[in-house]
């Protein structure tokens, strides 16, 4: 019968454990996908959420939409298969009006996803920011 710990360390090249550590770190855990973090971990208590993810595309207002989203509570630049897609993730409070200035610069963007608590709802776009907008003062 083997001891729970070894008594000695045998040389180097012949230890089988890496020194890594066994929980990801906060940065890691930020980085995840949304979907994935449901996946993992299950449904979190975190408030409503309000997600607009587009694409790259050509023309001045692209600039002033990745400024906005990068404004946001939450910002990713996910890498997908061609290109880079940016999700921009808005909480209750301060944020509808930003919410209105980013959407307006991407409604028109081929690709663009409007998610409520990082799921796509039927009618997300004709329903709930119009209601999202109804809170601006």
């Amino acid at each position: 019968m083997l001891p729970s710990q070894p008594t000695h360390r045998p040389l180097e090249r012949f230890w089988p454990y890496a020194d890594l550590p066994e929980q990801p770190s906060a940065e890691e855990l930020a980085a995840i996908h949304p979907e994935l973090r449901r996946a993992l971990f299950g449904l979190n208590a975190m408030p409503f959420s309000l997600t607009l993810v587009f694409p790259e595309f050509a023309g001045d207002a692209f600039g002033r939409a990745l400024t906005l989203a990068r404004g946001s509570d939450e910002f990713q630049e996910v890498q997908v298969n061609r290109g880079v897609r940016y999700r921009a993730r808005f909480f209750p409070g301060e944020g509808p009006l930003r919410v209105r200035e980013l959407y307006e610069l991407i409604a028109d963007v081929p690709g663009t996803e409007v998610l409520i608590d990082d799921r796509p709802l039927p009618y997300a776009r004709e329903l709930w920011l119009p209601l999202v907008w109804c809170l601006i003062k």
